[in-house]
């Protein structure tokens, strides 16, 4: 018995050991990413007077076409329902982006990218990748990490 206890308790350390390689992994990708959001952040307000979350709904509303739904905005965008209100809310007091209800339901509303939204989002995105690609060349274990990832959602 004296065996198989040991061998439960060497089972356990390395699961134990292994689980604490994974949190303290987590860890650093959220340190990470955190760092990387506050540069953005300060990047894309001085010189865009966006917020990276401002950039993120107009990055969407881009990618979509110029006209998005709200709940699906959400649902793109990472935020809550309040959240993206309070977003929108800037944006359109700001001119880029207005809001529309649907033609096909009445109850639902859209938000519609602006020209004058569509020119600070170019703008941004330069600020954005710049940014980007330095932290990439800082970091290719991160790089190599978030290409996979995007090779696996698409």
């Amino acid at each position: 018995m004296r065996l198989v206890g040991a061998q439960t308790r060497g089972t356990i350390a390395a699961e134990s050991a292994e689980v604490d390689e994974l949190a303290e992994g987590w860890q650093q990708l959220v340190r990470r990413f955190h760092r990387i959001t506050c540069q953005l952040d300060r990047a894309l307000s001085a010189a865009h007077g966006l917020t990276s979350s401002e950039f993120t709904v107009l990055e969407q509303m881009y990618q979509a076409g110029g006209s998005v739904r709200m709940s699906e905005l959400a649902q793109t965008a990472c935020v809550t329902q309040s959240a993206l209100s309070r977003l929108v809310g800037r944006l359109h007091d700001d001119g880029l982006l207005r809001r529309k209800t649907c033609d096909a339901d009445r109850r639902s509303v859209s938000a519609e990218l602006t020209p004058a939204g569509k020119r600070r989002y170019l703008q941004a995105r330069e600020t954005q990748r710049k940014i980007l690609q330095t932290e990439a060349d800082d970091c290719p274990v991160t790089t190599a990490m978030l290409r996979d990832g995007n090779r696996a959602a698409g």
